[in-house]
C-alpha cells in the first residue's frame, strides 16, 4: 500500500484548501482511510475519517462543519477540504490507511502513511 498525501501550501485564514490522498498498491475495499495532522511541538492528531467502501466518515471536533473528507474511487483518491481555515490548523497533513472499521481515532491502529503535507494559515 503506497499512500502520496499532496496539496499543501500557504494560506490565510478564512480561506479554503484541498488536500489529495493518492492510494495504490491493491483494492481498497475494507479500508478506512484517514486524515491525521501534526503542528509543531505537538502530537500527532485525528482529524477525520472514511469508510472506503461505504463512504462513512466521521471527525474530530475541532474541524467538525469546516472539513469535509470524500473519496473518488475511480481515481483511488482521498480527499480533505478545508473551509474557514484558522492559524490553530497549521500543521503537517497525513493520510493513512487501516484494514477495518474507521471507527479508529488513534494513530496505532492505521497501518499505512503517508508523506505529510504542510499547510500553513496565517492570521
Amino acid at each position: 500500500v503506497q499512500l502520496q498525501a499532496f496539496g499543501g501550501g500557504l494560506v490565510q485564514a478564512g480561506d479554503s484548501l484541498r488536500l489529495s490522498c493518492a492510494a495504490s498498491g491493491r483494492s481498497f475495499s475494507g479500508f478506512a482511510l484517514g486524515w491525521f495532522r501534526q503542528a509543531p511541538g505537538k502530537e500527532r492528531e485525528f482529524v477525520g475519517v472514511i469508510s472506503w467502501s461505504g463512504g462513512g466518515t466521521y471527525y474530530a471536533d475541532s474541524v467538525k462543519g469546516r472539513f469535509t473528507i470524500s473519496r473518488d474511487s475511480a481515481k483511488n483518491t482521498v480527499y480533505l477540504q478545508m473551509n474557514k481555515l484558522k492559524p490553530e490548523d497549521t500543521a503537517v497533513y497525513y493520510c493513512a490507511a487501516r484494514v477495518g472499521s474507521y471507527f479508529a481515532t488513534a494513530a496505532r491502529y492505521y497501518n499505512y502513511w503517508g508523506q505529510g503535507t504542510l499547510v500553513t494559515v496565517s492570521s
